[in-house]
């Protein structure tokens, strides 16, 4: 079972010759420091997003190996772990993976072929109006049995995922968000107690559909405000992330959270990332 511990170490080991943004910036500093990051990069802002992008597909096949396959065993983990930390290593795994690939596609397809008639999942979980209404007003109930639960986990511990000073804490029956000066974390008791790692791409393929061909119900779903934007749970170890710009913050935004993210979208994304079997629509395709 890969732990939010063995996240951080490969998240190390792939991207400790990465730069990296000084501590302090705000969401604008951010943004004007990673622009010039990308062209100063040896091969300039192409290379710098397709290594990213190439680290950042590794991460997921590690984890997921770690989590399901050939590197559940310590000595193998350990083994890629120090392999990925140098430019010729991380080569040499992505070789071997792309060789895996050819056989794994072919059979992927007769998979398909066979899989049973796709079925929507009902939502996890419903949310009582009165709590969306203090979530709207910005009235956070506070920490509670699963937010002690989340803080108490080992990994949660050592790697200071709660340490943060600056966070209100909206608990609810299903798990609880976290909202800070810049964003907003969710987090799922089932997803947490199912192992979060497994879900960082599961839940970012489940936003990406409730917007696409397949919506999340038979309403139309509201645009999220512009100057919020999606990020998985890495960095926060939560199922999902919704970061803001600087300079915005408006009951627009609570009020889209609330009444559109955490009572519509939200059951129906962790429901369809916590089926093992479903297959989200951005990945049908044509044989």
């Amino acid at each position: 079972m890969a732990t939010d511990l063995d996240t951080v170490r490969v998240m190390r080991a792939l991207f400790n010759d990465m730069p990296r943004a000084p501590h302090g910036l705000d969401g604008a500093e951010l943004m004007a420091w990673i622009q010039q990051a990308m062209v100063d990069y040896e091969g300039g802002d192409l290379a710098y997003a397709v290594d990213h992008i190439t680290r950042s597909s590794m991460l997921d096949i590690i984890l997921h190996m770690r989590e399901t396959g050939a590197l559940r065993a310590d000595d193998a983990f350990e083994q890629v772990v120090q392999e990925i930390s140098t430019p010729e290593g991380r080569k040499a795994f992505m070789d071997r993976c792309i060789l895996a690939q050819y056989s794994v596609n072919a059979t992927d397809r007769l998979l398909r072929r066979a899989r049973s008639p796709w079925e929507e999942p009902e939502p996890l979980f419903r949310t009582p109006p009165e709590a969306i209404d203090r979530l709207v007003r910005g009235l956070p109930a506070g920490a509670g049995p699963l937010t002690a639960e989340f803080a108490a986990r080992d990994d949660v511990r050592r790697i200071g995922v709660m340490a943060q000073g600056d966070l209100s804490v909206h608990e609810f029956d299903w798990g609880f968000v976290t909202e800070s000066a810049g964003a907003w974390n969710f987090y799922v008791a089932e997803v947490w107690r199912a192992g979060t790692v497994g879900y960082f791409e599961r839940f970012l393929d489940a936003w990406k559909s409730a917007f696409g061909a397949v919506p999340i119900d038979t309403e139309p779903v509201p645009k999220p405000p512009a100057w919020l934007s999606v990020e998985d749970g890495i960095a926060s170890f939560s199922c999902i992330r919704l970061v803001r710009e600087s300079g915005h913050d408006s009951p627009t935004e609570r009020q889209w959270v609330g009444e559109v993210f955490v009572a519509r979208l939200l059951p129906l994304m962790a429901a369809r990332a916590l089926t093992e079997n479903y297959v989200f629509p951005l990945h049908w395709h044509a044989e």
